[in-house]
């Protein structure tokens, strides 16, 4: 038994129900109670509160026309210094430029364009705080600014053309920066500059020597004016060494880090006197890169473009740590030899296995792994952060192989790593929830880590050597912010339901998780500065992200502040999907998948529907939520579908995010397979339960979505009689490095792997109609994937297959005639093969 809740969103136009045994309401202690995913019985019904024209058919030139139609929706928000604006971007009208945006909480509208002469009063989003609070740093167009946050006053500190970063405040109040490989800090009383440290990316010269060898002293001992010079330079040297000793008013002397090495990361302690770098060889893309011909260009003329490495050329990036004394230049190296499992052959099992394919005999060998710096990309806090005064510091550090993730503390003195907590997996390690930090003022780290299979909140007292779990269940744990006061942790979270994410709030010391909003949809946060309020970016499955406002009690009412979606999209027919956790045949966990219902939908329908399975891209990616869809030009196409009375599903199958770890990484070695697995069950699932014609069905997805629709149509045939691949992936050998080793390993270690992955291996299965769309210029995936394809089935002598091609397309198309033919033939596909 199904029974559907709403809960109303005030002025948000839009309403959710979901499946459950009782009504739930915003003050409901069902709101506290365990996560109900992997609950097949679970089903979420979007539906629409407004006026809609449910007769007005939609149209293909509309879907696919420039998205600007449908509204200009607030990003990256973020609050005003004192609490009582609101700043965010919107694209501007037909541009890809975006303008910043100021609006009052207590006026209505949503908000005036900056002026550009003010831009730098309020480009402090990202900005870093004193101690105390009374001030914030930031840079905007290479130039730092520091805001008064008790008047609003803005005072710009330097104005040149020179890139600057790691804008920080140190122990004794002065601000620090890095522009280049220099540091510097500025005293904010008076303006006093000075560099603190040098680095330089070469050897250090040499001192003036006893004569090298005996040509050299015959030259000196004969040649007077050879015993002059020699003399002179000695002086000079000597007196410069005095000078830089005996006189404060110099800048200190470089810091030389060897030639042919490159600075990968590097962090200043806040009390000015240490440094961390790590240092890896060069890395350049010429040598081992690709070409890629531009054949529509200005010039009339072709045009080479560099691309990426391919995976098949991939070498190990390893980095080298060094402690830096910055008052004696001193480098003291970081050994890895302290990290658990720095030397274990993590691939044992895996190259054992290809080697016996090959009939040889693998041995296993312990020896030193290419180990580095955690990406800041994946490190949201920061991936090398010392404590308040510089008296400690923790780096996340993660193998190549991608196999273990470390939390290491230095010991300054001794110059040793110290692990924290090690994450392991035989899989890899998520580029997700590596959040870290210190609790100021203790010996404490918070960190992110998905070792229950979800992300979690977990404290470890370093003093200790005790890790506790500050939150646990099945669901994940995200955005995190800690209070002033450090006492409580506000974060994302999708607690309730996989496909619905609210903000929570726990106390640090753990305890009770407070939900603090019901909008039941997909809600990011922002703290006010006071702590007193949260600025939302909400969206549900038929309201693209508008910003709304409440205080942080839980529960309490929301007050939504823009209102950028236009009437004309608001007033389309646009179905309500379900959200519906269908069954799997293979493991416990139900597919989610989101339905799309044609209008007066008939369950008892006697000639059954014809359906579309939509494949979504990127593998991790969750798209089977009750939030607005990144692909929304592909929901625009589903309710068109479904005017032209088609079923049509959009599955989260394994692999996708949203669910765990052990969903994420059951792909591991075999991309393809349960995804096709997944596939085959929710098309059953329709049969059975939506009464679509299981011989009716056709199937479509761009970039992983291209590659799973190869793969369904080449190991399943007569699962779905049409597919159209877009952007394909076709052989994983010729795809990325970051992406692909994670997940298949390399292919000079794992060759099974990528040969029971690659669609290309399996071409001879094709039997029904199939569409290969492909971009030319897809710096992405290479066009190169589709050409290779379709050799392959030209040699097959297969027939029922058509490709299209776009000249000035790269992996997201951008001009609306290229989106507009491409679904043209994906809708001509599946009516002529379907219907």
């Amino acid at each position: 038994m199904k029974t559907k809740i709403t809960i109303a969103i005030a002025a948000a136009l839009m309403t959710v129900a979901c499946a459950g045994s009782e009504p739930l309401s915003q003050g409901s202690a069902h709101a506290n109670t365990p996560s109900s995913q992997g609950l097949a019985s679970e089903t979420i019904t979007t539906t629409s509160a407004r006026q809609v024209n449910t007769e007005a058919p939609i149209t293909m030139t509309q879907i696919m026309a420039d998205p600007d139609w449908l509204g200009r929706s607030p990003e990256s928000a973020y609050w005003s210094w004192d609490g009582r604006h609101v700043l965010f971007d919107r694209k501007r009208e037909g541009s890809p430029q975006r303008d910043r945006f100021i609006r009052a909480l207590t006026e209505g509208g949503n908000g005036a364009v900056v002026a550009l002469s003010e831009l730098h009063q309020h480009a402090y989003a990202n900005g870093v705080f004193n101690a105390d609070r009374s001030l914030k740093a930031y840079i905007f167009e290479r130039n730092i600014f520091v805001l008064s946050t008790d008047t609003g006053s803005v005072m710009q500190l330097t104005r040149d053309s020179a890139n600057k970063s790691d804008v920080q405040f140190l122990a004794d109040g002065r601000l620090s920066y890095r522009s280049g490989n220099d540091f510097y800090a500025v005293n904010l009383a008076n303006g006093f500059t000075e560099q603190l440290a040098s680095l330089q990316m070469q050897d250090a010269p040499k001192p003036v020597k006893d004569p090298a060898d005996i040509l050299m002293q015959e030259e000196i001992d004969l040649i007077e004016y050879n015993r002059v010079q020699r003399r002179i330079q000695l002086e000079r040297h000597e007196d410069q060494e005095r000078l830089q000793q005996e006189n404060p008013s110099l800048a200190p002397k470089p810091i030389y880090l060897g030639r042919n090495q490159q600075i990968a990361e590097v962090s200043l302690s806040p009390a000015g006197d240490r440094m961390i770098v790590a240092l890896t060889e060069p890395q350049t893309w010429r040598g081992d890169s690709d070409l890629m011909p531009r054949y529509v260009t200005e010039t009339g003329r072709i045009e080479n473009q560099d691309v990426r490495r391919r995976v098949a050329d991939a070498k190990p990036v390893h980095h080298t740590l060094w402690l830096i004394d910055i008052a004696t230049g001193e480098k003291t190296e970081l050994s890895y030899a302290s990290l658990p499992g720095w030397d274990e052959d993590v691939l044992r099992s895996v190259r054992e296995e290809n080697y016996a394919a090959r009939g040889d005999t693998y041995v296993s060998e312990r020896k030193a792994r290419a180990i580095g710096v955690m990406p800041r990309w994946s490190a949201p806090e920061g991936n090398i952060i010392w404590n308040q005064d510089g008296s400690a510091v923790a780096l996340m550090l993660r193998a190549w192989d991608n196999k273990d993730r470390w939390i290491a503390t230095v010991d300054l003195e001794g110059a040793r790593l110290n692990s924290q907590h090690r994450l392991h997996d035989e899989a890899w390690i998520n580029r997700d929830f590596n959040a870290f930090n210190w609790l100021p003022n203790s010996q404490q780290l918070w960190f992110l880590s998905e070792e229950s299979n979800y992300s979690h909140l977990y404290v470890r007292d370093v003093a200790r050597g005790t890790t506790r779990q500050v939150t646990s269940g099945r669901y994940l744990v995200d955005e995190v912010t800690l209070n002033h006061a450090a006492d409580t942790f506000y974060f994302q979270a999708n607690k309730e339901h996989p496909g619905i994410f609210e903000i929570y709030r726990v106390p640090v010391a753990g305890g009770q998780v407070e939900r603090l909003t019901h909008l039941e949809g997909i809600t990011s946060y922002v703290l006010s500065p006071d702590e007193s309020r949260l600025l939302l970016t909400h969206s549900s499955a038929l309201q693209p992200p508008e910003l709304y406002v409440q205080t942080t009690e839980p529960g309490a009412t929301v007050t939504r502040l823009t209102e950028t979606v236009t009437d004309e999209f608001l007033a389309m027919p646009w179905p309500a999907p379900e959200i519906v956790p269908v069954p799997s045949s293979h493991v416990d966990d139900p597919i989610y998948s989101r339905v799309y219902l044609p209008d007066n939908f008939d369950p008892n329908r006697a000639e059954a529907y014809p359906a579309v399975v939509f494949i979504h891209g990127a593998g991790y990616l969750q798209n089977a939520h009750a939030g607005w869809s990144n692909y929304f030009r592909e929901f625009m196409f589903h309710s068109k579908l479904t005017q032209q009375g088609y079923v049509v599903l959009d599955l989260d199958f394994r692999g996708s995010a949203g669910y765990g770890r052990d969903w994420r990484t059951a792909v591991y070695r075999q991309m393809g397979t349960p995804e096709v697995e997944d596939l085959v069950d929710v098309v059953a699932w329709m049969g059975e339960h939506r009464n679509v014609d299981v011989e009716r069905v056709g199937t479509y997805g761009g970039s992983y979505g291209g590659f799973l629709t190869f793969m369904a149509l080449f190991n399943e045939p007569g699962l779905f009689k049409a597919g159209a691949a877009l952007r394909p992936v076709t052989d994983w050998a010729h795809y990325n490095t970051g992406y692909t080793s994670n997940i298949l390993n390399l292919p000079q270690d794992d060759m099974i792997a990528y040969r029971r992955s690659s669609p290309i291996y399996f071409a001879e299965g094709l039997e029904d109609a199939l569409l290969i769309s492909a971009p030319m210029v897809d710096a992405n995936v290479f066009f190169q994937d589709s050409v290779r394809l379709v050799q392959r089935l030209i040699e097959l002598e297969k027939e029922n297959f058509e490709t299209a091609i776009f000249p000035v397309e790269d992996h997201g198309f951008v001009q609306p005639s290229s989106w507009l033919d491409q679904y043209r033939r994906i809708y001509k596909l599946f009516e002529d093969n379907l219907k």
